[in-house]
């Protein structure tokens, strides 16, 4: 697996090594060994798995401490415009987001560590997304950002008229109203 870091300390791109030949493909998708030679201390143990239509917005979602969640992701069909805001006070990218296109085609993964908030939109008809948790889900401990927080100015790579959003996802605080407890 190729590791590629992003300008956001501690975010990271995997790349799966793919073995391809006409029957198909063949990669290792975690492999807990290689997965902490290079980001080490991390023990994976909830699986959860999404399916959702063209132009769904999901998130932007976190649990505070001691409940955070670092995240791998990755799509199983379909196509994602993968994005995540830095909450982490007084990290030099505090308030800034990063996005990733994941696909089934492209196979590529992404880590995201404890102290970032996560969302994605789906770009295809229909997108299923794996994801590894190294936390439980604790609904008392979850948080979240409004999609559309002007400061963010998130450009989700759909129309906008087309987004579909949950009556959960409608209500969430701005990044300033926001509650968070990380420090970097």
């Amino acid at each position: 697996m190729e590791v590629i870091k992003t300008d956001f300390n501690g975010l990271f791109i995997i790349q799966p090594r793919i073995f391809e030949d006409n029957r198909g493909y063949f990669f290792e998708s975690f492999n807990k060994k290689d997965f902490n030679s290079v980001i080490p201390e991390i023990e994976f143990i909830q699986d959860n798995q999404s399916k959702s239509v063209y132009g769904t917005i999901r998130g932007l979602h976190y649990q505070l401490e001691p409940f955070a969640q670092s995240k791998l992701i990755r799509v199983l069909e379909g196509k994602i415009l993968d994005v995540v805001v830095d909450i982490r006070e007084k990290s030099p990218t505090y308030g800034k987001h990063f996005s990733i296109e994941l696909s089934c085609e492209n196979k590529k993964q992404f880590f995201i560590p404890k102290g970032f908030a996560h969302g994605f939109s789906v770009l295809s008809e229909t997108a299923v997304v794996l994801y590894k948790t190294d936390q439980f889900y604790k609904p008392e401990s979850e948080r979240g950002i409004i999609f559309n927080d002007i400061d963010l100015n998130i450009d989700w790579g759909i129309d906008p008229k087309k987004a579909i959003i949950s009556s959960k996802d409608k209500v969430l605080p701005t990044f300033k109203e926001a509650e968070k407890n990380f420090k970097y």
